[in-house]
């Protein structure tokens, strides 16, 4: 049986086929918590959970949790791929709910085989992914709120932006939440403002003088809007900032909690330069691609650090590869550029990319490669990095029955 499932924010259509193509069952149902239950209740009916797999437009989300809860083999398709399908059953490229889960169905029949089968991940690190995920998201919070506080100050208070970009973002923001507005400032001394700092703790190497100077010399707004405004407006944004930057120091607290007792974390742990952040990026984004690999080069690939290779009888073209996880090929590059820092192993494979005249990116993704089959002969062998023996091989060992990726 193959079962195919249409689906959408209010309703879902499902339609079960069998081995010749004939339709077994189909019904429509709302997305609530009964339609769901009773859907999963009439799936049973046809056979066991493990022998009904189902095909939906999508890799994530309730329905395909509840999917893979229940025991069924979910097989995601990309709805573009799905879309160029669409001429196989008819040129008119009809659509309706009914129709496409019977499509869903009938691809599922045919293609199946060629197309790959969600796994469940570990929880530890899907947890660990959702932390690390969020923590992405609050970092580009803060920086679009930095922005904004700085555009903000470009048009209200020109010198604010100055000493605002001189200072420590610890001691900028407690500046202007103390001096919000020019005629909060108006007062300051050379002398003032530099006892000011010495209080927070400032550890830069600009006098109180030349702060003072930055802040006078800037140009005058042509603003409009009132003094007790412009203040208003600085300390709102000014707590924005403060607020996003506390929840990042709790997410980073919660990912190095979840690090500590995840099993994949002391595999990876004593790699050079990686941090706790990172370690959670790397285990949380890169785990469940390591879970469903079956070898170093479909791990590689699936990454996202190697090219896509277009050929035919007239062309070829090796081209970036856009068709991979994101955010698992930023983590993994993010930590390659550090290590180069900390390895001469990574800085040799680096430097030697770029005296092959490889851009930064390339070069980077080229370490990058080679750092994924460090991690891959470790969870294949189930042992801890170890820099000694890693200087010893000097290179990593491939599975002899694998090919290169492009």
């Amino acid at each position: 049986m193959f079962i195919g499932w249409d689906w959408a924010t209010e309703t879902h259509d499902v339609t079960v086929m069998d081995n010749s193509g004939a339709r077994v069952d189909r019904w429509e149902f709302p997305h609530t918590e009964e339609g769901i239950a009773r859907t999963l209740t009439k799936l049973a009916v046809h056979g066991a959970p493990a022998d009904l797999p189902v095909t939906i437009e999508t890799t994530r989300g309730l329905v395909v949790d509840r999917l893979l809860a229940a025991g069924h083999p979910v097989v995601p398709v990309h709805p573009n791929a799905f879309h160029a399908m669409r001429p196989r059953w008819g040129a008119s490229k009809a659509k309706t709910d009914a129709g496409d889960s019977l499509k869903l169905a009938d691809y599922l029949r045919t293609d199946g085989h060629f197309l790959p089968r969600l796994e469940p991940t570990e929880r530890a690190t899907m947890e660990l992914q959702a932390l690390t995920r969020q923590r992405a998201d609050h970092v580009a919070a803060r920086i679009a709120a930095i922005n904004q506080l700085a555009a903000l100050l470009d048009s209200h208070w020109p010198g604010g932006k100055s000493v605002f970009c001189s200072l420590d973002s610890d001691i900028a923001l407690a500046f202007l939440e103390r001096y919000a507005a020019p005629a909060s400032a108006a007062k300051l001394t050379a002398g003032r403002l530099e006892a000011w700092c010495k209080r927070h703790s400032y550890t830069g190497n600009r006098s109180g003088s030349a702060l003072i100077e930055r802040l006078r010399s800037a140009p005058q707004p042509a603003s409009r809007l009132s003094e007790s405004v412009v203040e208003q407006l600085v300390r709102v944004q000014v707590q924005l900032v403060k607020s996003i930057r506390a929840t990042i120091r709790t997410l980073d607290e919660a990912i190095a909690d979840a690090v500590a007792i995840h099993p994949y974390a002391q595999l990876f742990a004593t790699m050079p330069r990686i941090g706790k952040v990172n370690l959670g990026q790397i285990i949380g984004e890169i785990g469940p691609i390591l879970e469903r690999s079956r070898t170093s080069e479909q791990f590689i690939a699936e990454t996202g650090v190697v090219p896509v290779t277009r050929a035919s009888g007239k062309s070829r073209v090796v081209t970036f590869r856009y068709a991979a996880n994101r955010r698992a090929r930023l983590a993994i590059v993010g930590y390659a550029d550090n290590s180069r820092h900390a390895s001469d192993w990574a800085a040799k494979i680096y430097n030697d990319a770029r005296a092959d005249k490889k851009r930064h990116p390339h070069a980077a993704r080229i370490l990058a490669r080679a750092w994924l089959r460090v991690m891959w002969a470790c969870w294949r062998d189930g042992t801890c990095y170890d820099p000694g023996t890693h200087r010893a091989n000097s290179k990593i060992k491939q599975d002899p029955e694998t090919t290169q990726a492009a």
